[in-house]
């Protein structure tokens, strides 16, 4: 069942969007060569208590982190520990917080150091896919056009979107109805309505859409190990428009 929310709702998402991408914003200024990824899982969980939030992503079905850290041929859901990023690497950042019971979910993917320009345009596709799919999120349109937007795009630019996860709505859940995907025939499913809140996170390959998870039950990665990005946001439909919840800048 799809929630639609309220205008006072709404206002609470914007709290806890607010929050999710400035946060998002303080750990680009730390990511570098020689970081570990625990270090920014760190970061992560005291600024989220500091402004009075819950990590939505510790113990979500046993996930023990606050954040998702995935590097180069990880998709998502990398669990952070004491690699060390190193000059060159891709490291996709997934967050998410509750704040008075609402919740705000984004990512990025950071390059470290210097990156190639190969992994350059890999990051500027899959951020333009992701704004492409938001263009789609207004009253009148329908979820399965997001998807197609979103892939043509994609397909058009030589790389492949990942099928098997995908978008979601959100709100005192992190993942309510609809299933939003990166993929499919537009024009058909769900109407898009004032009050819905959707999660849009374009996981773009450089080859294959294939993944695999890997012994740790979490973390994805891509079938041929070529490099994959993620990009997300939580956006709100508000006069029949989209309004973006997670994006400071």
């Amino acid at each position: 069942m799809i929630i639609l929310k309220s205008k006072s709702e709404l206002e609470l998402m914007r709290k806890s969007g607010r929050i999710v991408g400035q946060v998002l914003l303080e750990l680009e200024k730390r990511i570098r060569p020689g970081v570990k990824t625990r270090d920014l899982d760190k970061i992560s969980y005291e600024l989220f208590i500091e402004n009075g939030c819950v990590p939505a992503f510790l113990g979500y079905h046993g996930y023990p982190a606050t954040i998702c850290s995935s590097i180069n041929e990880e998709v998502v859901h990398g669990i952070p520990g004491d690699r060390v990023l190193e000059e060159g690497d891709i490291v996709g950042i997934d967050i998410g917080a509750y704040y008075n019971g609402y919740c705000g979910d984004a990512a990025r993917t950071f390059p470290v150091g210097k990156i190639s320009k190969s992994l350059e345009r890999l990051l500027t596709i899959t951020f333009q896919a992701l704004n492409i799919g938001i263009q789609q999120c207004h009253a009148g349109n329908h979820i399965s056009d997001i998807g197609y937007a979103i892939q043509s795009f994609v397909e058009q630019q030589g790389y492949s979107v990942v099928k098997d996860y995908v978008g979601h709505g959100i709100g005192k859940a992190m993942h309510e109805d609809p299933q939003v995907p990166n993929y499919g025939e537009p024009h058909v499913g769900s109407e898009i309505l004032d009050g819905m809140c959707l999660a849009l996170e374009p996981m773009v390959n450089e080859g294959t859409d294939a993944v695999k998870v890997l012994e740790d039950g979490w973390t994805v990665i891509t079938a041929d190990g070529k490099y994959s990005a993620h990009f997300e946001d939580t956006v709100g439909i508000i006069d029949g428009q989209a309004e973006n919840l997670t994006r400071i800048k």
